[in-house]
């Protein structure tokens, strides 16, 4: 019969356990760190890339063991599975993964039985506001790689981390590409909060991390193929430059349309940064080029002053043309049911006041075309000249009280050939009254008693505003 017994530390050992405390190195500690490193870890390196901390642990005023943390691996697929984010979720929430680089006990063999999981659960325990407090957010998950040929990975079992798997015997080399090691790793996984997993897959992060989604540029989804396309179909946006420099402005005007349906309308600093994260093969679909000497060609990513020179001479008109015909050619036509059409006016935010009327039909959500209100002006001219060519035939257009106005009503109605549904308020006293004598009169004239032949008594309808024909109020 098998027998289990308690391991018994001596008194130097436990002495040993009982004072081990985990703190951050000093900066005017660095160099010894890091001579410990190259001296005693297996990796001889003391290089870390990305965030990072570097931790100590004393016993009795004597360095017994060192950490480092930096920035995750950018891609493990056990990794990506385990927590079950999207790729674009990756992307932007990567920097809450942190990645124990190295963990060098410096005791001898043997000499202090389970130090190593009594400083990883120190360590763990203050991690995350320790990285608060140097880079303004917590950390949800540890990972670490541990070469099973010469470590079993105890400590990390004892600690209560996850053993995935093992990496495929890659490493990174340069910035590029990878390149075999042969040295497959273990992976090791631990949530340090409650729940981690589910944070980094939800769709918003908590408030107190909800600023790192804020700050990082959206991940593209469309495909080479869709950008390609887009370039196609704003081939046709006129150039104000005398010659065509390093970018055309259809593959720009493209980079706009995708990075405003991922959410980066900002600005031209958040579109050039939103270039700069697609991918190389987006790069060439959208026709940018890669320039140097061959062996060190790199590709050419606009940048903010780039962007900025579009947004400032690009023709408005020409560009709503592109982007509508690009909607057809997305959405298909627009359905005949779809025949009610909205219009309203807002002020676009980090405009520093620019308003703009825009129309869309209502049904679908399908945007039809915007107007900039002029400086000093309102928006009703504005309005009425976005009427003048949007696609109201045959629908019937809702504008708020401000534009009750006998012109607009016109506008719609003869030149356009469509149908208004306009409001009446307290602040338009004549026209309220007008339509209040109106609505009696043509009461009177249609009700039973009024010697028409209407209302119930002669089996027909009792009259409406909006039976009465265009032009409705």
């Amino acid at each position: 019969m098998k027998t289990c017994s308690k391991l018994v530390l001596t008194e130097s050992e436990q002495s040993l356990l009982d004072g081990v405390q985990v703190r951050l190195m000093e900066p005017t500690e660095r160099a010894r760190f890091d001579q410990l490193l190259v001296d005693q870890h297996y990796l001889h390196s003391a290089t870390l890339v990305g965030e990072q901390l570097r931790y100590v642990a004393e016993s009795n005023g004597q360095w017994v063991a060192l950490l480092t943390w930096n920035a995750a691996a950018f891609h493990l697929k056990d990794r990506e599975a385990w927590i079950g984010w999207s790729p674009q979720q990756k992307r932007r929430r990567l920097p809450l993964v942190v990645n124990n680089s190295r963990f060098l006990l410096l005791t001898q063999p043997g000499q202090a039985p389970n130090l190593a999981s009594r400083v990883m659960k120190q360590c763990l325990q203050r991690l995350s506001d320790d990285w608060r407090q140097q880079y303004d957010h917590g950390v949800l998950i540890a990972e670490s790689f541990v070469d099973s040929q010469l470590f079993r990975g105890t400590c990390y079992k004892a600690s209560g981390w996850t053993l995935l798997g093992q990496t495929q015997g890659y490493g990174r080399h340069r910035q590029d590409y990878y390149v075999a090691h042969d040295r497959p790793k273990q992976l090791w996984v631990r949530e340090l909060q409650p729940g981690a997993r589910t944070i980094l897959r939800g769709r918003n992060l908590p408030v107190a991390l909800r600023a790192l989604d804020e700050a990082h540029p959206a991940i593209c989804p469309h495909t080479p193929p869709e950008l390609t396309e887009m370039v196609r179909l704003f081939g046709s946006l006129p150039d104000w430059r005398g010659r065509q420099g390093w970018y055309r402005v259809a593959s720009l005007v493209a980079v706009c349309v995708a990075a405003a349906l991922c959410g980066e309308h900002r600005g031209q600093r958040d579109l050039a940064a939103f270039a700069e994260d697609l991918s190389p093969a987006q790069w060439q679909a959208l026709g940018f080029v890669r320039r140097g000497k061959r062996g060190a060609r790199r590709w050419c990513v606009p940048k903010e002053t780039t962007f900025y020179r579009l947004l400032t001479n690009l023709d408005p008109r020409s560009l709503e043309r592109a982007l509508l015909a690009w909607q057809d050619h997305v959405l298909g036509p627009r359905a005949p049911e779809d025949d009610q059409v909205a219009v309203d006016g807002k002020e676009l935010l980090n405009s520093q006041g620019q308003e703009i009327v825009s129309a869309y039909a209502v049904k679908s959500g399908r945007w039809l075309g915007s107007e900039p209100v002029a400086a000093g002006s309102n928006e009703i001219p504005a309005a009425q000249e976005l009427l003048r060519r949007a696609p109201i035939e045959g629908a019937l257009v809702t504008l708020d009280a401000l534009h009750t106005q006998v012109e607009t009503a016109r506008v719609i109605v003869q030149e356009g050939g469509g149908d208004y549904l306009l409001t009446v308020k307290g602040n338009q006293p004549t026209v309220a009254a007008s339509v209040q004598q109106l609505h009696e009169g043509l009461q009177h004239a249609f009700s039973p008693s009024g010697g028409d032949g209407g209302g119930a008594d002669g089996g027909e309808e009792p009259w409406t505003a909006r039976s009465a024909g265009a032009g409705r109020v």
